[in-house]
C-alpha cells in the first residue's frame, strides 16, 4: 500500500479526518494519553499553531482519503532545545500496518533535516511494539524508559523515549 500514498501538507479540509484519527486513538489506543476527545475547533487551533510556528503537519493521502497524519514541534520550550523536535504519527485504524507510518516518518525526518534540526525525539507507549519497531528501523535509539508515568484505561503506562540524531 505504501507505494500509493501521497504525503502532503495538511489543509483545513483535512481537519475532520485528522480529528477522527485523533479521537479514535484517544478512545481506543494508548498512543495518545488523553481521556477526553477533541473537537474541530481545538484541532483547527492546534493545526494553525503548528503552521504559524513553521512546523509541518502532513497527511498521508490514499485515493483522496486521509489515512494518517504526522507532525513535529518543539521538544521543550527553552532556547537550548531549539534544534530538537518531538514528532507524532497517527494512522487510521483501517490503514495500520500498511506502510503509512513509514512514509510519514520518512517525510518528517527529511523536513527536520531541511530545517537544520539536530535531533528528533519520539515518546512512545511501551506497549506499542509496532511503533517502537518502526522507529528502530529508521535508526532511532531508545534513550529512556519511564515506568508508570501515564494513566489510561485504568492502568499505568510506561513511556519509551527514542531519539535520532539528524546530522
Amino acid at each position: 500500500m505504501a507505494g500509493g500514498v501521497i504525503v502532503r501538507d495538511a489543509g483545513e479540509n483535512d481537519l475532520p479526518a485528522i480529528l477522527d484519527i485523533y479521537n479514535n486513538a484517544v478512545l481506543n489506543e494508548t498512543s495518545i494519553w488523553n481521556d477526553d476527545i477533541s473537537d474541530l475547533a481545538e484541532r483547527r487551533a492546534w493545526w494553525q499553531a503548528r503552521v504559524a510556528r513553521g512546523f509541518p503537519v502532513y497527511v498521508a493521502d490514499v485515493d483522496g482519503a486521509v489515512a494518517g497524519y504526522g507532525t513535529f514541534g518543539e521538544f521543550r520550550p527553552h532556547q537550548g532545545y531549539r534544534f530538537t523536535v518531538e514528532h507524532s504519527i497517527y494512522v487510521a485504524a483501517s490503514a495500520q500496518r500498511r506502510g503509512i507510518g513509514s512514509v510519514l516518518l520518512t517525510r518528517l525526518i527529511a523536513e527536520a533535516r531541511r530545517l537544520k534540526m539536530h535531533a528528533m525525539v519520539g515518546g512512545i507507549a511501551a506497549d506499542n511494539a509496532a511503533s517502537i519497531a518502526l522507529h528502530v528501523r529508521f535508526g532511532f535509539v531508545e534513550r529512556g524508559r519511564m515506568p508508570q508515568v501515564g494513566l489510561k484505561f485504568g492502568r499505568w503506562l510506561d513511556l519509551v523515549l527514542m531519539q535520532k540524531l539528524l546530522d
